[in-house]
């Protein structure tokens, strides 16, 4: 794993620092330094547990068979976006938040800043700190504190459909402009179909894809935060899919819909931009189409000059709600999800995760436990690996994702429905996050 050069590291540590006081954030102690032995009544310490990410039953079956002195109990809440978070921040404010719960990485600054999470940095060594991909635990460390432990990283890459591609004479791209070239070339060939889809519904997959064109959509500086939702970076991208979407080069379709998944079916869809996690989302929708088993495959993303660069595309921690007594158990709990063997095997076993571990020693588990005949037995995780090293380091997520992705899916909405454009999305979300700013006494820098 490439390291980051001691110049760049002094200016992430300058940079967390000023993260923490933009997002106003106090210390909360990690409680309770026994809370991770037996109770004194030799029962064992018994934790609460939200999430939703696949495979997550068979971990904490797997952690309660082989802890005999934590025990968890857990609770299948919807994904963050679907219902998730709105059910967790209830929770927090009510006082009966669970102990530990699975946070995505662009929303953990949201609870960072609202007080709902506790800083588990006394109980986070650097030796497990070292254990995670570098780019991980940027996100989960603000301003020099540990909010959560890293399950996976999200690199982006680019499914397509084999048989489609050699039919139409065309080969997986490699730059934006081939891809733009790629897509004339498949439409010319087969009319009806297409070679990916901007999805109206999930500004994440776009925030990738500028996030790899080197766009940083938030900073601080002096205790205050910056938003820039409309750099070059970010413009460059808009345009671009902007003409794709213009030109009928892509699809424009609900992420994970019926119809996006009935056009993949059909052979309409030929290509899929997403993470390393979309593996499994593929396998699992299409895996008993006829005729499509071993027909997909995995492809590095594009880049606008060919060099290997990338973006995360999701990807979730665990974190320790405020209230929690039994911080150390917790993390103990989180650290064997996210580190061991034993952890990752029983996520991915289930057949449908196709996660690729933030603890990279933990690759060649992933890879031996995930069957990969759909996409004809390729091994995914050479290309996630490499993705990986490429995800660009010093993204900062904001403090109001909420706000930025419900506008920006909102308006973007209007694209589908040809009544408004990306840019003008884009400059929308600006305005309505530097409001939320002010809404929640964020102090804004000039």
């Amino acid at each position: 794993m490439r390291s980051l050069a001691p110049s760049r590291r002094r200016a992430l540590r300058a940079a967390a620092a000023a993260t923490a006081a933009a997002l106003g954030v106090t210390l909360l102690a990690a409680c309770g330094s026994d809370a991770g032995a037996p109770a004194d009544d030799g029962k064992p310490v018994t934790l609460t547990f939200w999430g939703w990410a696949k495979g997550t039953k068979e971990v904490v079956a797997a952690f309660n068979a082989s802890h005999p002195n934590i025990r968890i109990t857990f609770e299948e809440i919807p994904a963050g976006n679907a219902g998730g978070y709105a059910k967790l921040s209830n929770a927090v404010k009510a006082g009966n938040a669970p102990d530990v719960f699975n946070v995505e990485y662009p929303q953990l600054p949201d609870f960072v800043s609202q007080g709902a999470v506790q800083d588990i940095g006394k109980l986070v060594g650097a030796d497990l700190k070292a254990k995670y991909l570098p780019q991980a635990t940027e996100l989960t460390s603000l301003g020099g504190r540990t909010w959560a432990l890293p399950l996976d990283a999200a690199p982006q890459a680019f499914y397509y459909r084999k048989d489609l591609f050699e039919k139409a004479g065309i080969t997986p791209p490699k730059t934006w402009d081939e891809f733009r070239t790629t897509a004339l070339k498949l439409k010319t060939a087969q009319p009806d179909a297409r070679i990916a889809t901007f999805f109206p519904d999930d500004p994440t997959t776009f925030e990738a894809m500028a996030w790899q064109s080197g766009a940083r959509w938030f900073s601080t500086a002096d205790d205050a935060w910056r938003a820039d939702l409309t750099d070059a970076g970010t413009r460059k991208v808009a345009a671009y899919w902007q003409s794709l979407v213009d030109e009928d080069l892509v699809r424009v379709q609900p992420s994970f819909s019926q119809q996006w998944t009935a056009s993949l079916q059909k052979g309409e869809t030929a290509g899929y931009l997403g993470a390393s996690w979309g593996g499994g989302v593929l396998k699992a929708n299409l895996g008993t189409t006829p005729g499509v088993n071993g027909t997909w495959a995995v492809a590095p993303m594009p880049t606008w000059d060919g060099n290997p660069a990338g973006g995360m595309l999701g990807g979730t921690t665990f974190a320790v709600s405020k209230d929690s007594k039994k911080a150390k158990a917790a993390v103990e709990f989180a650290t064997w999800a996210t580190t061991t063997p034993e952890g990752f095997t029983a996520r991915i076993a289930s057949g449908t995760s196709s996660a690729y571990p933030a603890a990279t020693d933990l690759v060649p588990v992933a890879k031996q436990a995930f069957n990969t005949d759909f996409y004809g037995g390729q091994d995914l995780y050479a290309v996630f690996s490499d993705a990986a090293k490429s995800i660009r380091p010093g993204w900062t997520w904001g403090p109001v994702m909420g706000v930025t992705n419900g506008y920006l899916k909102d308006s973007f909405g209007k694209v589908a429905g040809r009544t408004g454009t990306i840019d003008e999305a884009l400059t929308g979300a600006q305005q309505a996050t530097l409001a939320e700013f002010k809404n929640r006494g964020l102090k804004v820098a000039k």
